[in-house]
């Protein structure tokens, strides 16, 4: 969408959620988003028209937007909403609300000086659509547009499309730091299959490409639609075995890992740096 329209991207990085979800120290959360920060910018985003933020840097210039959007949410909804406790800490009660600040351009204003109501849209994990319904909600109230969303899926786990891949949970995903070997052998190992027990009945009755998570993640990350077709016929028909399969994918996944970490040695700290301080992108 950069690309096409020439349009200015926000990344909200929340090191301050991490630490108020999960356990361990403040600067290790801080030190996982500058490691995310690089991977984002191996992904190949414009730096001149890229702002990448730190919560806990930037929280000043948001604050208040934080504060309007604080005052017309109140506890019984975020309640409803996000399923707090009387047990939870005041900052996840508070912090639906930082989430929400970057999708007006009014919270930047060192971003867009001249430009306070900026038509946002959020490509987001589906996991954080309740977040952003608030922030539609209490739009109006602001005098703000509401942004629009764009739902992504999750990659599903190595093991299966019951759940996700998960950071913490290594036999669950590929990491963009694997080694060649470790993408072989976690998907050769914990790949799961849609394959029959033995080739003589794989051979008969053919696979089943909507279960077989070799198969799903050529869904994401191969990029000729006509040799996935093909694959998921010739696997159908039993054409196709399982090891072939999984194969075709290490190879895929492989190459696509080994782009992005050459893409990622060759950002600069003067890239990080440009990127991940505020100024005017409009």
């Amino acid at each position: 969408l950069q690309a096409v329209f020439r349009v200015p991207v926000v990344i909200q990085l929340t090191d301050d959620e991490k630490f108020l979800w999960k356990g361990g120290d403040l600067e290790t959360f801080r030190k996982h988003g500058m490691s995310n920060a690089l991977d984002i910018l191996a992904m190949g985003f414009d730096t001149n028209l890229t702002y990448i933020l730190m919560d806990t840097d930037c929280i000043g210039q948001m604050y208040p937007n934080i504060l309007r959007i604080q005052k017309h949410v109140t506890l019984s909804q975020v309640r409803g909403i996000f399923g707090f406790q009387d047990s939870s800490n005041i900052g996840k009660i508070s912090f639906p609300a930082i989430q929400a600040a970057p999708a007006f351009s009014s919270s930047l204003p060192d971003v867009f000086p001249n430009h306070t109501d900026v038509p946002c849209l959020i490509p987001c994990a589906i996991d954080q659509d309740p977040y952003f319904r608030m922030t539609r909600d209490v739009a109006p109230k602001l005098g703000r547009r509401k942004p629009a969303l764009l739902h992504s899926k999750f990659i599903p786990s190595l093991q299966g499309s019951c759940g996700k891949m998960s950071a913490s949970d290594a036999l669950s995903a590929i990491y963009l730091t694997d080694t060649a070997k470790q993408i072989k052998t976690k998907i050769n190992k914990f790949a799961f299959s849609g394959g029959r027990p033995t080739v003589e009945e794989h051979r008969e009755l053919g696979g089943n490409p909507d279960v077989d998570m070799s198969y799903r993640y050529l869904e994401f990350f191969l990029k000729d639609d006509k040799e996935l077709q093909e694959i998921g016929r010739s696997y159908r028909q039993g054409e196709l075995l399982s090891g072939e399969l999984k194969s075709r994918t290490i190879q895929c996944i492989q190459d696509l890992v080994a782009e992005h970490q050459e893409r990622r040695s060759k950002i600069t700290e003067e890239d990080l740096r440009r990127v991940m301080t505020a100024r005017t992108l409009m």
